[in-house]
């Protein structure tokens, strides 16, 4: 199955990650130099066909709406199943390192999260089957191409996730407001799942249960939350941190 890429950072992602790519769009008025010579030069090296359009027939081909006048067709982006992400921290020869999504249904906000994973070295990231953001060309954009090298497993029931990787002597925290740690006392050098909220309902009350501890991100203002892709960055780089000493 096809999947449109937008964006010129995302396009060349894909270039470079060997992404299957049929065909790539340009706008006919488009400059050709800095992002725009490399994606002609990579899909040169690929023989992947390029052709010139008007813009307006470029901006249909478009969902984001911010498509920087460069589409690409490329094959579906796949996602992995959770022994692939053990598999993976195996293969770094690195403690585990995930980041568990409970819902998060914002493209936008998935996307930054990967990013951030992509940026911090978590070797994975765990989505819901149904009612979530999935791997869709706005999450694609919105990653500025990290969805090409962050691992993403789709599975159908989170709290199973969390009990499998439990079982491969994971640690499960959860981030809650309500949470009764500190989020910088944990040691995330150990093998760890960091497990993120949706956007409105935040973490489920049977993913808390299943969780081993929940920690809270403090915080100093009038605001009593923090948009999930912000809360999952900042623990990520915390993780990030400890692991870097």
């Amino acid at each position: 199955m096809a999947q449109i890429i937008e964006g010129r950072n995302p396009v060349i992602e894909a270039l470079k990650a060997g992404r299957p790519i049929s065909k790539i769009l340009l706008c006919r008025d488009i400059k050709s130099h800095g992002t725009v010579t490399e994606i002609l030069r990579l899909a040169k090296a690929r023989a992947i066909p390029v052709e010139y359009l008007e813009r307006h027939i470029i901006d249909r081909q478009s969902s984001t709406g911010a498509s920087q006048g460069v589409i690409a067709y490329a094959a579906a982006k796949k996602y992995v199943n959770l022994d692939d992400l053990l598999a993976i921290s195996r293969e770094r020869n690195e403690p585990p390192l995930y980041c568990i999504l409970d819902g998060i249904e914002d493209p936008y906000n998935l996307g930054a999260i990967l990013r951030t994973a992509e940026a911090t070295g978590v070797h994975g990231v765990v989505v819901r089957a149904r009612r979530a953001a999935g791997l869709t060309p706005a999450v694609a954009k919105a990653s500025a191409g990290a969805v090409e090298y962050v691992p993403v497993a789709r599975v159908a029931n989170i709290p199973q996730a969390l009990e499998t990787l439990k079982k491969n002597d994971v640690w499960v925290l959860g981030i809650d407001m309500n949470g009764k740690s500190d989020y910088r006392k944990v040691d995330f050098r150990l093998p760890t799942a960091i497990v993120i909220g949706s956007e409105g309902k935040g973490l489920s009350a049977l993913v808390k249960k299943r969780c081993d501890s929940i920690s809270f991100i403090p915080m100093k203002g009038r605001i009593t939350s923090l948009n999930a892709s912000v809360a999952a960055a900042i623990v990520m780089y915390e993780a990030f941190k400890q692991r870097s000493r």
